[in-house]
């Protein structure tokens, strides 16, 4: 079946017309899935923080995403071992705001390598003790902070006073217990990038890590439900500027989020586009996989023209 020249395959789900074409009429963009190589799963958006450029949304109390339990986490890890999964990750909201995290990574733990996104202060600090246990697990947990700038002061404006430096303890901690550790910051307009790294290495210095501690960077993503204009991703973009290896390179070629909404879990494209509903590709993992992924949301766009990816697998 094609409509406006986008493959349709899977879970037909009622999609918006512009899933398929421009606001133009041209054949919108999309990506096909090769593999299911990394899982992740959202604990939800409840947080200890609430940050204004949260790209979820997360706050307090928050429950746009609902917390994931055990029970609903098991059955989608089960299936992604059966695809060849290679690791899993967890996101939220914080994930440590949810009690049921360490029971999940502890199974999770016994299969894959897992990765953690995390603030790194209260929630998890509360929470250190019980991580030691992890350290015996038969794969390794990876910790990525949130550092959004290297000035505390740049940091605290939208997260709190006193939370770069708890970020920062929260960050020593993990490292000092032999998890591997990376940092999450923002690009910093106006700066080059060289000096931005050479500011962020003076901080991990000043803090006694490493001073080639693997950072990431994210461009602006915008909160939820915000209208966004951003250039138009039609088929012909995706031959013209990609190629097949870059076009492999896009998250939702290789991984899947599982997100629990309403009290039901439904597995979305990817970790950046969970506020909308047309992404909610089917109920479980194979579903999913089969559904080519349209590049209609705007945060796709900085995927297509920053490369910019959640994952820190190697590829």
């Amino acid at each position: 079946m094609e409509a406006a020249g986008f493959p349709v395959g899977g879970n037909q789900l009622s999609r918006s017309k512009s899933w398929y074409v421009t606001a133009d009429e041209k054949p919108r963009g999309y990506i096909r899935a090769h593999a299911l190589d990394e899982l992740w799963l959202h604990t939800g958006t409840a947080c200890n923080l609430s940050c204004p450029f949260c790209l979820e949304g997360s706050k307090p109390g928050d429950d746009r995403l609902q917390l994931m339990r055990f029970d609903d986490a098991k059955p989608y890890i089960d299936e992604a071992l059966t695809l060849g999964v290679k690791q899993f990750s967890f996101t939220g909201g914080e994930p440590f705001i949810n009690k049921d995290l360490i029971h999940i990574l502890d199974y999770a733990l016994q299969h894959r390598p897992c990765m953690v996104l995390t603030n790194a202060t209260e929630p998890l600090m509360k929470r250190l003790s019980q991580l030691h246990a992890l350290l015996e697990s038969p794969q390794a947990l990876h910790f990525r902070i949130s550092l959004d700038h290297f000035s505390a002061e740049a940091h605290d404006k939208n997260r709190g006073a006193g939370m770069f430096s708890m970020a920062l303890d929260g960050l020593k901690a993990l490292h000092a217990m032999g998890f591997s550790v990376s940092v999450a910051s923002q690009k910093i307009a106006g700066m080059p990038p060289n000096k931005v790294a050479e500011c962020f290495t003076e901080v991990f210095r000043g803090a006694g890590l490493p001073a080639d501690l693997p950072r990431i960077e994210f461009p602006e993503f915008y909160p939820p439900g915000i209208t966004v204009t951003a250039p138009q991703i039609t088929q012909s973009c995706m031959t013209d500027y990609l190629t097949e290896k870059t076009r492999r390179g896009f998250m939702c070629a290789f991984s899947r989020m599982v997100v629990k909404n309403g009290g039901k879990c439904k597995v979305y494209a990817c970790t950046l586009v969970d506020d909308d509903t047309d992404y909610a590709l089917g109920e479980t993992l194979a579903e999913s996989l089969q559904v080519p992924v349209s590049m209609k949301h705007h945060r796709c766009y900085s995927c297509f023209q920053f490369g910019a990816t959640c994952s820190e697998m190697k590829r």
